[in-house]
């Protein structure tokens, strides 16, 4: 059984976690901007390069269900940010890559979230507690793949 502490720093990690996502998705869309999830899927086919992702690719770094993603791809693939392509290794599959009009709205989106992050997060830690929580933080995340 977790101590009380455990449990403790347990709601607190979802209750910080849920006001701060609130946070940063209500100035996104104050701004007019797509929802948090594009930006996240840009972000990581930006990273991918002209290769693109596999959607199962996407999926595992995203940590979305594969419905949702599929439906979330449909999406932003319609407003024109990502594009899907043959897939090189396996002809039966196709691969995901970001557009230029994509790359465009990555760049748009980011001043906002930089200033929703800070104002969630950073404005409420000193440097040396964002390290420190940073640390702790990565204690409990271990990348798997």
């Amino acid at each position: 059984m977790p101590s009380d502490d455990v449990i403790g720093a347990w709601v607190r990690l979802m209750r910080a976690q849920h006001s701060a996502l609130s946070k940063v998705e209500a100035a996104i869309k104050n701004a007019g901007l797509p929802q948090l999830s594009w930006y996240d899927v840009l972000l990581e086919l930006g990273r991918a390069g002209d290769k693109g992702l596999r959607p199962f690719e996407l999926e595992r770094e995203l940590l979305l269900p594969q419905y949702g993603l599929s439906r979330l791809l449909d999406r932003i693939e319609q407003a024109g940010f990502v594009e899907r392509r043959p897939c090189e290794e396996d002809a039966r599959g196709h691969a995901v890559c970001i557009t230029k009009s994509g790359k465009a709205m990555r760049r748009r989106m980011w001043p906002v979230y930089a200033r929703a992050i800070q104002d969630a997060v950073g404005a409420h830690l000193s440097a040396r507690d964002a390290k420190r929580l940073s640390e702790l933080l990565g204690k409990l995340y271990e990348r798997r793949g």
